[in-house]
């Protein structure tokens, strides 16, 4: 087994296992996607900004086994610019489609005679910024920097259907490989899960990060995994049940006898004492309380008597005048 990686700068490397030394390739400078043929694993595509679609064999590094061709000048005479932004080979056959910065589709076959692409769409007027083929590889879903999510039809050259409810750069999309759905993610941070038949949003899911890249997991191990919840499930069930039996079935602690007096005492509520000579304090707290309200109406007394000291008080300061007039 080997492990094949490759940078910005343009160099490819193929790890082997059990070996320090690599095989280097030097595939062009710009590189913004390496991708490996399904079928062919020793064939790997290359692509970046000015830098157009090389299609290599590793068995073979010193020269690539296709090199395309740019399209032909436009109406004004002018250089069309390159820059490849994503890639995939397409099952059963040679042929690989790219999504461009310049909003382009592109087909390409190394077994046709010409170099140039064979199909070229173009999706509204963003930088195309990822693909991915549907199941039965007659469409490709495409996404742009400004969130719009959409599927051409590859046989026809036709756009077919928009995906809506993305916000913001999509940077990855992966299409189902036997069911019609589509993952997408991108700057706003939610996955979201669409059905490429009617384009209906199935999921969607806020991850809290920036997310750059996805993949739907294998089959086998989803079904494993869903087994392994439930097991976990029944087990917290179980232990859930066994508590309630322990605390079921532990006695009743009751209260002291003193427990419930303090208990009564502390509500406010009044408990007769067994005590001798507790009538008496019973008697002379009354009488306690009826002094206190005496005093209390001696208060009352005194304030409205206040106002009979107010008024000799200013009747004293208006005798103070007349005998200072005087």
């Amino acid at each position: 087994s080997s492990l094949i990686t490759c940078v910005e700068s343009g160099l490819l490397k193929v790890w082997k296992e059990g070996s320090v030394d690599s095989a280097e390739i030097t595939v062009g400078p710009d590189v913004y996607k390496m991708c490996q043929s399904p079928s062919q694993r020793h064939r790997v595509a290359t692509g970046g900004k000015e830098n157009d679609l090389k299609i290599w064999d590793l068995q073979r590094p010193e020269e690539p086994v296709f090199r395309a061709k740019n399209l032909r000048n436009d109406w004004l005479d002018l250089r069309v610019p390159v820059w490849i932004r994503d890639m995939q080979f397409i099952p059963g056959s040679d042929k690989v489609v790219t999504s461009t910065g310049y909003h382009q589709v592109r087909v390409y076959d190394p077994a046709s005679p010409q170099r140039r692409p064979v199909l070229q769409v173009e999706y509204e007027e963003y930088p195309l910024t990822a693909l991915s083929l549907t199941a039965d590889a007659n469409s490709v879903v495409v996404g742009n920097t400004h969130g719009q999510v959409a599927i051409i039809d590859l046989r026809q050259g036709r756009l077919l259907r928009c995906l809506k409810g993305v916000a913001g750069s999509v940077l990855s999309l992966q299409c189902h490989s036997s069911l019609p759905l589509v993952a997408s993610c991108g700057l706003d941070r939610f996955l979201r899960i669409h059905n490429t038949q009617d384009g209906r949003l199935q999921h969607k899911v806020y991850l809290k990060s920036r997310l750059n890249c996805l993949l739907f997991s294998s089959r086998d191990k989803l079904e494993a995994d869903g087994e392994t919840a439930l097991q976990d499930g029944v087990k917290e069930e179980d232990e859930g049940e066994e508590e309630d039996e322990v605390w079921a079935d532990m006695p009743t602690v009751t209260d002291r006898a003193g427990g419930g007096k303090r208990r009564k005492e502390s509500e406010g509520e009044p408990q007769p004492s067994t005590a001798p000579g507790a009538a008496g304090k019973t008697k002379s707290a009354t009488q306690a309380k009826k002094k206190t309200k005496g005093m209390t109406i001696d208060v009352t007394q005194g304030k409205k008597t206040k106002g009979k000291t107010i008024g000799e008080t200013q009747g004293k300061k208006t005798k103070r005048k007349l005998r200072a007039s005087s």
